[in-house]
């Protein structure tokens, strides 16, 4: 090779980040399994829109910014409604950390209402990834020249076969020396601890504490992981861990990154936000360089779909590993429309401008409703199947265009493609921004689902199922997103069409079903269960062929269930409810909806009991034998009554763990968090809205609120919960589960004390 030919390396792109200025630090893991650091220069754009005279001005006050490297007139999309170019200043920053100071220079200088940025809302690491076409782990060639990098992808966002390199991991574990109940900043570090799968245990338990934290810095050194897992990193660890480099003046040394540079100073607060009619808090992001910190508190995609999903996300939405690893669903979605937009030459608004079209009454009365649903058949019923559109409504948004600049564009009034019951027009000159995006995710899930079917390797099985479990996330979000106020290519118009879309779709199979002699018996959004006498697979197949062919959306046969219970309400016993369900298919496999296993704040004692009893029916073959079972099931109860008045639980069985909606002292009621947080509270803990709070009762009828329950992390040696109150809770399980042949909870209450299961029959309502 030539002296000064460039120098190439092949290998997965790791991280990226701003480094010096102007500069970006880029992390590849070569063929050959080093890691290896590389700096290109990058200087990102903002562009500005607004009246030309405005802008001509305005070209003539940033001439001298020192901020801006260049600036000219360009022509692009200023919004996605536009169908042409518009000229707008194009403004190349010198570095990527001042597009937010310029931003608000800018906006100043037109008095927040002269101008419109655009943009400026990227962070700078993805806008890297987006400006060069690429995406974390993707697999491509990097040539290295005195201006820069150069990149050869070897690799498609497309691709479903695609290979990773081998991650190294470490899970960091810290103790603390306690001086009250709750662990502080001000504790001094017990111990530390490193472990990595496969290889013993590594603990840092000698010296004073700089020792221990200049240990922890040259252990982490010479695992070299890249990935570091926490659990609470970003919320206390690692923030602790500065703390006290800080205390003991070894912060300059203090160093758990690859490259140099050390924890940010001052770490910004968590984050409330309400998402989908819940509170959510999430801690701010503790960043490692060059290695990727997961914060299992911190993640919802790996807790969902785990390591494998979590890569898929971040490859196909396009957004770096650690950020991934904390983006709620909605937000990586907005990512892969963000790279489209900028791809296209649409500019990115700092503020959504698409406005809703005007409806009067009856036009919400008609367009607002939602998705159709068959009332449930109350009862045991056998030999059931059931039926369930794939990917519903990305489908629809796929199929018939709908997106924010379709649907009741400007440029097509007399569109023939009307959407039902609403009768707005939608684009037929230009695919929408949602359908491209929304394309990718859904036929990488087909495929997933496909490979995952076919392969009789139980590893790869597995891997494939967290794939199209991660995208299965992605496509739930889009249709919420899709009427998102916040949304840069949402429009409310569009959501309620693909509702009405979908109702019209919804009541044509169940028709062609009942054309095929099958009778529904319970119908919800985009699934329908279905009975025929002697009806075999064969049959549901073909019917699913007649639904696909006539609709143009896919729809699959789940299953055939043995049986399956469709669920009374507690407050009226002779009405159905639409998503309280269980029941046992052929093969097995159990299907449960709106029981007490399904629920996040259910303590383990009751979910292990519940989960027997149903095992226990699941032996049945038929709504006969399922009636013979009951008492079998009731004999699960009465052990883990037992099991429990005789104290043989143990505590972190009995936990509950429910969701602050807003802050304790907002609460106008003492429910049971509100007094855990209040507790936690008074001992100098942080619980913003959106946290969760585990506590256990202790005297749930007690007068005195703050001796009801006791949080979880203030237990002591010699805590007795309240056997009453879980007692009521384990029955109450059973009677959901058995309420379908009348039982309630007095009558498994009576049945407990002091009648046999085998006679309880006798004492149903």
């Amino acid at each position: 090779m030539p002296l000064n030919a460039p120098r190439r390396i092949r290998g997965w792109l790791l991280d990226v980040y701003p480094s010096g200025f102007g500069k970006v630090a880029v992390w590849i893991i070569s063929e050959s399994g080093e890691r290896i650091k590389l700096t290109d220069t990058f200087q990102p754009c903002i562009y500005v829109s607004g009246k030309q005279e405005d802008l001509e001005c305005l070209l003539t006050k940033l001439c001298n910014n020192e901020k801006i490297a260049q600036l000219k007139f360009v022509y692009k999309y200023a919004s996605a409604l536009d169908n042409e170019k518009s000229r707008v200043i194009e403004l190349t920053l010198k570095d990527s950390r001042q597009i937010r100071p310029l931003t608000q220079e800018i906006l100043r200088m037109g008095d927040y209402l002269r101008y419109e940025l655009h943009n400026c809302d990227i962070q700078p690491d993805r806008y890297y990834l987006f400006s060069h076409d690429l995406f974390p782990l993707a697999f491509l060639e990097v040539k290295i020249t005195k201006t820069g990098l150069t990149y050869t992808l070897l690799d498609s966002v497309e691709s479903t076969n695609y290979s990773v390199p081998k991650l190294r991991m470490l899970k960091l574990e810290v103790d603390v020396v306690k001086k009250a109940v709750l662990p502080s900043f001000e504790d001094e570090i017990s111990r530390i601890r490193l472990l990595e799968e496969g290889k013993d245990d590594i603990s840092i338990d000698y010296g004073d504490e700089a020792t221990k934290l200049l240990q922890l810095v040259y252990a982490i050194k010479e695992l070299d992981p890249d990935i570091v897992v926490t659990s609470g990193g970003d919320s206390y660890l690692f923030p602790y861990l500065v703390h006290r480099a800080k205390v003991n003046n070894i912060m300059d040394k203090f160093i758990l990154s690859r490259d140099s540079m050390s924890f940010e100073q001052k770490a910004s607060s968590g984050k409330t936000y309400f998402s989908y009619g819940r509170t959510f808090y999430r801690a701010s992001t503790m960043r490692l360089h060059g290695r990727i910190h997961v914060d299992n508190n911190n993640t919802f995609i790996i807790n969902e779909a785990g390591f494998d999903g979590f890569i898929e996300i971040a490859r196909t939405c396009r957004v770096p590993l650690h950020t991934a690893a904390r983006f709620s669903i909605g937000s990586s979605m907005s990512s892969i429309q963000f790279y489209q937009a900028i791809k296209d030459d649409i500019l990115l608004p700092r503020n959504k401008k698409i406005p809703e079209a005007f409806k009067s009454a009856i036009d919400l009365l008609v367009g607002d409703r939602g998705g159709f649903i068959y009332e449930p058949r109350l009862g045991v019923h056998d030999s059931v199947g059931e039926l369930d559109f794939s990917s519903m409504y990305p489908s629809l948004m796929a199929k018939y265009n709908i997106s924010a600049e379709t649907v009741l564009c400007k440029c097509c009034p007399n569109s023939p493609v009307r959407i039902p019951e609403l009768n707005y027009h939608i684009c037929t000159r230009r695919v929408g921004m949602v359908p491209k995006t929304v394309n990718l995710a859904l036929n990488k899930r087909l495929y997933y689902k496909r490979l995952r079917d076919q392969t009789p390797d139980g590893y790869l099985k597995q891997v494939y199922d967290r794939r199209q479990t991660a995208l299965k996330w992605i496509l739930v979000t889009c249709f919420g997103y899709l009427g998102f106020s916040n949304s840069k290519f949402g429009t409310v118009d569009g959501h309620i069409g693909v509702c009405a879309y979908a109702r019209e779709i919804f009541l044509k199979a169940a028709r062609l079903a009942e054309e095929d002699g099958f009778e529904v018996i319970h119908g919800i959004v985009d699934s329908l269960w279905l009975k025929k006498k002697d009806a075999t697979q064969e049959d549901y197949n073909r019917l699913c062929k007649t639904i696909t062919d006539n609709t143009g959306i896919p729809i699959n046969f789940e299953g055939h269930y043995k049986w399956i219970v469709f669920l009374p309400s507690k407050m009226h016993p002779q009405v159905s409810v639409l998503n309280r369900y269980f029941g046992v298919m052929d093969t097995g496999k159990l299907k449960v909806r709106g029981l007490e296993v399904r629920r996040s704040d259910t303590p383990k004692f009751i979910y292990d009991a519940q989960m027997e009893m149903i095992n226990v029916l699941s032996e049945a073959n038929n709504a006969k034998e399922f009636t013979q079972k009951i008492p079998e099931a009731l004999k699960v109860i009465k052990t883990y009554r037992d099991r429990l008045i005789k104290a043989e639980i143990p505590i972190a069985d009995l936990v509950v763990t429910k969701h602050l909606s807003k802050n304790p002292q907002h609460y106008k009621q003492q429910v049971s968090q509100v007094i855990a947080a209040q507790q936690l509270i008074k001992e100098g803990a942080d619980m913003p809205a959106g946290t969760n709070v585990a506590f256990v009762f202790r005297d749930a009828e007690n007068k005195r609120c703050n001796r009801r329950v006791t949080a979880e992390r203030l237990i002591g040696k010699n805590f007795n919960p309240d056997t009453k109150k879980y007692l009521l809770l384990l029955y109450a399980s059973a009677a959901t589960l058995l309420s379908v042949k009348g039982y309630t909870l007095k009558s498994i209450c009576d049945a407990m004390n002091g009648y046999s299961t085998n006679t309880l029959h006798r004492y149903l309502p």
